[in-house]
């Protein structure tokens, strides 16, 4: 990678960290006695940026295992390029783990990043996620809290394999799942689907909302060129998490802050990357979050609908795709390459960690294999991953992923079947005797960022087991919530504003007819205004789901998913910036 051309603007004395190791005064006396008990001398910290790796591993979060080796590689790039490396364990968000979702606890994660910075003697962070939310929610800390960020992906595990056949993280898990209860394979088999689909460590390797917002990330300038498609246990992981250490330090040096890179073309960009992988649907969320944490109030839904309509699905990994992976996309070139085949839906001038541009980056990129990365003129979809669908049923919008779906339900119309919450659906599409047919709508309430709580993964309503037996994998489905970026099927999701909190959605009733148009953009229910009214009249709010702790706050600021789902008080323009912490 060419050295960076921007100037070095920092002096030793002008670093965060001389505030608290500097002056000759009682107080850093403190500072620096203490930092003697655990061994450090003047020459570890004198001059030298105090560069702060902000960690998400943990015992519990398999993705990040590799995490407890991989931060010392960054140490090690710290260290060479003359800086102190500083490690702060985070919280590690396990996706599989922590219920009822994750989700409930990115803002917390980026709090605790924000004020972690802020509060603490650091010059500049290395961001070590990827696990879904843990992504996000470091690079919103580090959007609010300015100072010279850098993220390192953790990268997708390696293919699944049972019995001779490649396995994809969750795509698997639910078509093996619906197999079973359709008695097409057995116990034993299941077992060794379950024993063969996580075989390192590592994000998941399918087109998920880890490998999704990694890939983002990438894309909006905070991680090093080809980084984001490194599988985990690839040995380029720990040479480029060095050089990550080794950048880190530079861009302390030459003042790089997030506000400099995160961009309003620097998002769009994102977009535009997130349309030609296959995006998970989860991307809307989290980037508009992102956006807005770095002061582009404006934007929303209409970028990524704009932009869906301009970029095609060329990224040809599953679940979009049939058949390829992320290990797969790495030897066809990975993200650089995508991104130089979508060079012209991008703003290259757009600046990056590395300081290059975009343009500068990419340039020489190539596709290895033109079946994982198609060119323009053969995308697996025509138009980008996801589509934002609005009518009465969502008038702040909802999204579908139309390329990951039987096409027959781009233009449908049918009854609804209606559950207001997850173990009375459950339970019903176990009924080989449900009254239910491939043409109704099946419908879930009260999932959404309050009504969840947390806005849940539970998009993927499980087929009713009485359609599976006849052979359909596939039917409409309706919800307030969010689903995995690995799963599929003709799922609308993030319903705004959620049926909780008293959104239309939770005035529709089994029997309505739903009727949704992709070309359109539009998904309503066909039932008269003054039955609405009646409906709307008789609704009763449901209780509070929490009445103290951080449940009780989330409940009171959480924004709905066209908004990002941030807390209102942690939007830019809530308030003045936060200063410097006062030091005596």
């Amino acid at each position: 990678m060419p050295k960076s051309p921007l100037p070095r603007t920092r002096t030793p004395d002008s670093l965060r960290s001389t505030r608290w190791f500097g002056p000759a005064d009682l107080r850093s006396f403190g500072h620096r006695s203490r930092a003697m008990q655990m061994g450090w001398s003047e020459e570890d910290w004198a001059g030298k940026p105090v560069i702060g790796i902000l960690n998400t591993w943990s015992d519990i979060n398999p993705c990040h295992q590799h995490f407890r080796s991989r931060v010392e590689d960054v140490k090690r790039g710290v260290l060479q390029a003359g800086g102190l490396p500083i490690e702060l364990p985070s919280l590690a968000l396990p996706e599989n783990f922590m219920k009822p979702t994750t989700m409930l606890y990115r803002n917390l994660l980026a709090m605790e990043a924000e004020e972690q910075i802020r509060s603490l003697p650091v010059d500049g962070v290395v961001l070590m996620g990827g696990c879904d939310k843990t992504g996000p929610g470091l690079l919103l800390g580090a959007l609010s809290a300015g100072v010279p960020a850098i993220f390192l992906p953790a990268g997708p595990m390696l293919r699944g394999n049972w019995n001779g056949k490649v396995l994809g993280s969750g795509s698997d898990s639910w078509k093996y799942w619906d197999e079973l209860r359709a008695g097409k394979i057995t116990p034993a088999d299941w077992t060794g689907v379950e024993q063969g689909i996580a075989r390192s460590h590592g994000t998941c390797m399918t087109m998920g909302t880890a490998s999704t917002m990694t890939a983002i990330i990438e894309a909006l300038g905070f991680s090093l060129p080809g980084f984001s498609s490194v599988p985990a246990p690839d040995s380029n992981h720990p040479r480029l998490s060095a050089a990550t250490g080794r950048r880190i330090v530079e861009m302390v040096w030459e003042d790089l802050t997030p506000d400099r890179i995160a961009t309003e073309a620097a998002c769009r960009n994102a977009v535009a990357v997130a349309m030609a992988m296959g995006c998970s649907t989860n991307a809307l969320i989290h980037l508009i979050a992102l956006a807005r944490r770095a002061g582009h109030a404006g934007f929303g839904l209409q970028d990524f609908e704009r932009l869906s309509q301009e970029v095609p699905v060329i990224g040809n990994v599953r679940p979009s795709g049939t058949t390829y992976l992320m290990e797969d996309f790495y030897y066809a070139g990975g993200i650089r390459a995508l991104m130089e085949r979508i060079r012209g839906h991008l703003d290259t001038q757009a600046l990056t960690c590395t300081g290059l541009t975009v343009g500068e980056t990419i340039a020489g990129a190539r596709v290895i294999n033109d079946d994982v990365i198609r060119p323009l003129d053969n995308p697996i979809y025509r138009e980008g991953a996801l589509a934002v669908l609005f009518g009465n049923l969502a008038p702040e919008g909802c999204v579908i992923k139309p390329c990951a779906m039987d096409p027959r339900f781009l233009k449908h119309e049918g009854p609804a079947l209606v559950f207001d919450d997850y173990p009375s659906m459950k339970k019903a599409v176990e009924d080989e005797t449900l009254d239910v047919t491939p043409d109704h709508v099946m419908v879930l309430r009260n999932a959404g960022p309050q009504g969840g709580p947390g806005m849940p993964e539970w998009g993927m309503l499980p087929m009713p087991k009485a359609l599976l037996k006849q052979g359909h994998r596939d039917m409409l489905r309706l919800s307030d919530a969010r689903m995995s970026g690995t799963s599929y099927g003709a799922c609308v999701l993030h319903v705004s504003p959620e049926s909780y909190i008293g959104g239309p959605f939770c005035l529709l009733r089994t029997g309505d007819t739903v009727a949704i148009d992709v070309a359109a953009r539009r998904i309503d229910m066909r039932v008269p205004d003054e039955e609405l009214d009646r409906r709307r009249a008789a609704w009763t709010p449901p209780p509070a789901r929490f009445e103290r702790g951080y449940g009780w706050m989330f409940t009171r600021h959480i924004r709905q998913a066209h908004e990002g789902c941030d807390f209102d008080f942690l939007k830019t323009e809530f308030g003045a910036p936060v200063g410097e912490p006062a030091i005596y």
